[in-house]
């Protein structure tokens, strides 16, 4: 029960980070990050401004974009293209915006394969493949690229750990989580980034090799940072579950209802259902009277569960009272006849044959596997 949902990120491209610029007087990025324009039109003054930007942006003068991964360990390179290059790229960029992926993974890897191409053209043209690669469906394609273009190490920090963070997403839908779990950690201990995304990604690769208890570390660790981040909630609620460490899982539910924090039927029901698996039943009826009392909580087939198992462990103690309660409660919302048939034998116990024989009615019309006894208690007398 994970709300993990991890995304491609497009590529961040910005005109000043790329280290060439087509030659406007006034950069504009686009979703891809070049400029429009070129040298017919501009006017001389523009050239000129251009051709000084162009000679403080060798000397570092220029203002960069802004750095996504301030304390990355990785040296900055110096990105750059050939004019040749460049002129490719910017084709290869409105292919992409077109919305072509299988001419946008043609033209990257003409470009990527090219013996003549840097090492910054290459790992532009490969990031560009994979995202066109992902947007097709082609997922394994898609990994290979991105992974390339991190190999060839020619993309500033922002794009070179784009791609990275790209790759391990791939590598993760592809359900190869040891390979995803490693590009992300590379990734995390790289650039010294504590971003959810990224650390969503480590709990669900870990989840994904079924190591649950770390999983659940990573999602604490989160939710200690933000404790509103209902997703961190609800993830390390998953993975406390799954470690067979669900008292932990009860205190971190307990925790947000206690400060009105359960908004949704989700929070309510794993709440319930973590009191049920410890065999709290008080505290698990409790909860589904105040989630059904504030509207959270919906009458029907699984609120129509809890009230049978509560009704079932009440029955095996010896009391009927309770149990009769629960499924009285529970036979007119659940989707199936077992509850009723339940409820009528428990009638038929007590000596109510009436209600034994409504109850068995209830049962008959909704469906239940042992038709034979249900027909014998509606025709009880």
């Amino acid at each position: 029960m994970t709300t993990l949902s991890p995304r491609i990120l497009r590529p961040a491209l910005l005109v000043l980070a790329l280290g060439f610029a087509l030659p406007v007087a006034t950069p504009v990025a686009t979703a891809a990050g070049f400029g429009p324009g070129g040298q017919d039109s501009m006017t001389l003054q523009g050239k000129r401004e251009a051709a000084r930007k162009a000679r403080e942006a060798k000397r570092g003068n220029v203002a960069k974009a802004e750095a996504l991964y301030p304390q990355a360990t990785r040296e900055e390179p110096e990105a750059s293209a050939s004019r040749k290059g460049s002129k490719r790229l910017q084709e290869l960029v409105e292919t992409y915006n077109a919305g072509n992926d299988a001419a946008t993974v043609a033209a990257a890897l003409e470009i990527a394969n090219d013996a003549d191409s840097n090492a910054y053209e290459k790992a532009f043209a490969f990031q560009i493949a994979g995202t066109a690669a992902s947007g097709a469906g082609d997922d394994d394609a898609s990994a290979n690229y991105f992974s390339k273009a991190v190999e060839a190490n020619g993309l500033s920090n922002n794009d070179h750990y784009t791609a990275m963070f790209n790759l391990a997403v791939v590598q993760y839908g592809l359900g190869q989580y040891p390979q995803a779990l490693e590009t992300i950690d590379r990734f995390l201990s790289e650039t010294g980034s504590g971003k959810s995304e990224a650390l969503n990604l480590r709990g669900g690769a870990l989840m994904g090799m079924e190591r649950f208890a770390e999983a659940a570390e990573v999602y604490s660790a989160q939710l200690d940072a933000n404790p509103d981040d209902k997703t961190a909630r609800m993830n390390a609620v998953a993975a406390y579950q799954q470690a067979d460490q669900n008292d932990k899982a009860v205190a971190l539910l307990a925790a947000a209802q206690a400060k009105g924090q359960l908004t949704d039927a989700n929070e309510y029901r794993a709440l319930y259902v973590s009191y049920l698996n410890s065999e709290r039943d008080k505290d698990a009826l409790a909860v589904v009277d105040e989630g059904l009392a504030k509207g959270i909580l919906k009458e029907g087939p699984d609120v129509a569960r809890a009230f049978m198992i509560i009704g079932q462990n009440a029955y095996f103690n010896e009391d009927e009272a309770t149990a009769l309660a629960m499924y009285e409660r529970a036979a007119p919302m659940a989707d199936n006849g077992e509850a009723a048939l339940n409820l009528a034998k428990l009638y038929a116990e007590t000596g109510n044959k009436a209600k034994a024989k409504a109850a068995a009615e209830l049962a008959l019309s909704k469906g239940v596997k042992d038709t034979a006894q249900a027909k014998r208690l509606a025709g009880a007398k």
